[in-house]
């Protein structure tokens, strides 16, 4: 019998994404935790290593269209299931792979999956929370993201010094591997009304493409600052006298107290209905957190406020999703929505990267992290004047 959206059920269901969506987080990391040993391994430049972490979204710029129309034919926890492969055989594939050509083949395949899992993760957790406690509920999802990552940034690290970085790839891979089996065996979806023939998966408004691009540029941009901080933030530490351990270890308290500041400040918005308010200001914080790395002195409260406050948001900007479209157009919704955030995400790591070959300088390319936490800002002023526009 198919569940109704019943209150333990619905816990229940998002722990279970939660726990495999982590493995996006933990497959992501593995290029930026290892990513010294696998340049002097392979001849890397740093613009390429960011090319690496940037090709992980590039598949999105062309999928997440379609993959938001195979939701017409095939059930969310099969593609979630397909994904989780996919993922599992590039990491399997970068693990064994001699140069950067084969590297960039099997992130392509981390990349493929990730759309997937990125696009129907996110249907599940609306499905089964619409109208509910959406942005607490978002704000958990979303949180899984830097719960993997920051598994990664230790793990993979100590992997890559103790084993090999090959070593970081392969457990990632077997973490998809063991999340795609859990899917299937335990995911059940909501009961729902079924949309009407009527309904096709392309027939969003133009208010909704409106809402659903404003909601996009919004996460591109929060999330391009985010990688910038995981890809270049502990080489600004470990050029202040950071031992490299050390630095990855101080960075990932951002991503670990995340995990609680995240949901709290989800259900603080639930209950306060102040979302815009809280976003503003914890972008502020972000921003003057990202400004404030070079003071190596204050390495740990830095990480701490930027993990506490500055990302606590991320699930506040998940949740416009699902004002941005109608129930029945979500899953083409969706695959706008993530074209869109990979046309932002794919590129930062290179450009960045770029900005630190030319210059030497690893908090140059935190500058720009900081200029789109400032773009997110400004993004989300204009969804919310689109809305009111609209309302009115």
């Amino acid at each position: 019998m198919t569940p109704t959206p019943g209150g333990g059920m619905r816990w229940a269901m998002l722990g279970l994404v939660f726990a495999v969506r982590a493995g996006l987080g933990f497959q992501f990391q593995t290029v930026a935790s290892v990513g010294d040993p696998l340049a002097a391994d392979l001849g890397l430049s740093y613009a390429e290593l960011g090319t690496l972490i940037g090709v992980f979204f590039l598949p999105g710029l062309v999928l997440a269209l379609p993959v938001g129309y195979a939701g017409r034919y095939l059930s969310d926890k099969r593609l979630v299931a397909l994904g989780l492969a996919s993922l599992a055989l590039g990491g399997g594939l970068c693990a064994t792979a001699t140069g950067f050509g084969p590297m960039t083949v099997g992130r392509v395949l981390c990349g493929i999956g990730f759309v997937i899992c990125t696009i129907f993760m996110t249907k599940m957790t609306v499905d089964w929370f619409a109208g509910r406690e959406i942005a607490t509920a978002m704000a958990v999802l979303v949180m899984s993201w830097p719960f993997g990552i920051a598994m990664g940034q230790v793990g993979h690290t100590w992997l890559a010094a103790a084993l090999g970085w090959q070593w970081a790839f392969a457990v990632a891979a077997l973490y998809s591997l063991t999340g795609a089996v859990l899917v299937l065996a335990a995911y059940r979806p909501p009961a729902m009304p079924i949309a009407t023939s009527a309904t096709t998966a392309t027939g969003m408004t133009r208010h909704e493409w409106k809402l659903v691009v404003l909601a996009a540029l919004v996460w591109g941009c929060f999330n391009a600052a985010f990688i910038v901080y995981l890809s270049f933030a502990s080489r600004v530490l470990v050029a202040g006298g950071f031992g490299t351990l050390e630095a990855a270890a101080v960075i990932s308290l951002a991503s670990w107290v995340m995990i609680v500041s995240g949901a709290i400040c989800g259900h603080l918005a639930d209950r306060t209905g102040k979302s815009d308010a809280i976003l503003y200001g914890c972008l502020v914080v972000a921003m003057l957190s990202l400004a404030l790395l070079p003071q190596t002195s204050l390495a740990i409260p830095v990480a701490l406020s930027f993990g506490l406050i500055g990302m606590a948001p991320a699930g506040l900007i998940m949740a416009l999703t699902s004002q941005a479209v109608a129930p029945e157009r979500r899953a083409f919704g969706m695959g706008v929505f993530f074209s869109i955030f990979f046309l932002f995400a794919a590129p930062t790591p290179t450009i960045a990267g770029w900005l630190y070959d030319l210059s030497g300088d690893p908090f140059r390319p935190i500058l720009l992290g900081i200029v789109m936490f400032g773009l997110t800002m400004v993004a989300n002023v204009g969804f919310r004047r689109a809305q009111r526009g609209h309302l009115g």
